[in-house]
């Protein structure tokens, strides 16, 4: 074998191992968030949480709450609202290019409802990180609390297996992404993000 073609071949053999360990440590941590503090409050409470992350629907409620009430900043507020919904379209045309199917645990039923079969990236982690990171800018002192409950719709998520922790993971970095995008597009086209 050519030199070149024996270290393309290790190289090839090393990323197959490290993708089989990855999958098994997202797959023990899925088992893990999906069995333990199930209590019959925590798990009404986790769904009731992640309902309000469905279609970003507590992200556009707020915005427009706080666009109604804050008139200098009505457009910065209108911004946010639009965030989670864009977010939602973009995750969207992502995960039918992955395809990665959702997690299938057995003797452990998902705990919600789910729009599609389709896992990778999460929805809701990218609609609340999109929205978090718009309302971030908008109005720092809403930033901490903001990407807390980002953090807490994403903790629903493996928590009632419907997503691996790393469709979670990816979801809320591509959501981050998303919303910096989105306010570099929306102040490149004349709008004041801040």
């Amino acid at each position: 074998m050519v030199p070149a073609a024996a270290g393309t071949a290790k190289a090839v053999e090393i990323h197959a191992y490290a993708l089989r360990v990855l999958r098994q440590l997202d797959e023990e941590l899925l088992r893990l968030m999906r069995t333990r503090g199930h209590s019959a409050i925590n798990q009404q409470t986790m769904q009731l949480v992640g309902a309000a992350g469905e279609w970003g629907a507590a992200w556009v409620a707020g915005s427009l709450l706080l666009a109604s009430t804050d008139q200098p900043r009505r457009r910065q507020w209108l911004t946010a609202a639009s965030a989670a919904p864009v977010a939602i379209a973009v995750n969207y045309v992502a995960k039918l290019i992955v395809r990665r199917p959702r997690p299938r645990l057995r003797g452990l039923p998902r705990l919600g409802p789910a729009p599609s079969e389709l896992s990778f990236p999460s929805a809701h982690a990218s609609s609340s990180f999109a929205a978090a990171t718009v309302i971030a800018r908008v109005e720092p002192r809403l930033a901490a609390p903001s990407f807390a409950f980002a953090l807490a719709i994403c903790a629903t998520r493996p928590y009632l297996g419907l997503h691996y922790p790393s469709d979670v993971v990816a979801g809320a970095a591509f959501g981050v992404g998303i919303g910096r995008a989105w306010l570099g597009l929306i102040s490149a086209h004349g709008g004041d993000s801040r």
